[in-house]
């Protein structure tokens, strides 16, 4: 059923995201207002070194208004390869590059009311190459046996959407070899 639409306007314009007014006729003669979140294209990356060890981050993350443990990630430069962002924000966020990057999948984080898309990375081989981090990040960096991060999960200790998401789509990676 096609959806047509009839206007956007940019209503607010921030730092990383954009927030457009959007206008809809639907099939049924209906004409609903969205209001739609503009975000560049973002990375996950799940980091496995040769003891076969995670590398997550612990930051503080302004929506939960707390610390998360979660796979590093980060947005995507305007024009900017996924992979290449993947691992600019590797160097960045734990001091290493992955000479192996596989793309797992991809997913809309919040297809409901925003079009940001997320690129799923698995990085092995993983060598030291850091890069400064950004400025308006703390991170502490822990590292996990694949076994035991999978156990905080069914914990219910990883609140962080992103890191279920790779690790979900890690298994078949992880588990079938």
């Amino acid at each position: 059923m096609p959806v047509y639409l009839i206007n956007r306007d940019t209503v607010y314009r921030g730092k990383i995201f954009s927030i457009e007014a959007v206008l809809l006729d639907f099939p049924d003669g209906r004409r609903a207002s969205y209001d739609l979140v503009k975000h560049n294209p973002s990375v996950t990356i799940l980091p496995v070194d040769a003891e076969g060890m995670v590398y997550l981050v612990r930051q503080y993350r302004l929506g939960a208004d707390r610390e998360l443990l979660e796979l590093p990630a980060g947005v995507m430069e305007e024009g900017e390869d996924p992979q290449v962002c993947a691992l600019r924000e590797l160097r960045e966020e734990i001091g290493m590059s992955s000479e192996k990057m596989v793309l797992m999948g991809q997913a809309y984080l919040i297809p409901g009311y925003g079009d940001e898309l997320m690129y799923f990375f698995l990085a092995r081989d993983l060598i030291p190459a850091p890069l400064k981090a950004d400025p308006d990040e703390f991170i502490q960096i822990d590292h996990y046996a694949i076994s035991e991060l999978y156990r905080l999960v069914e914990k219910g200790n990883i609140f962080d959407s992103k890191t279920l998401a790779a690790l979900s789509l890690a298994r078949h990676y992880l588990f079938s070899q």
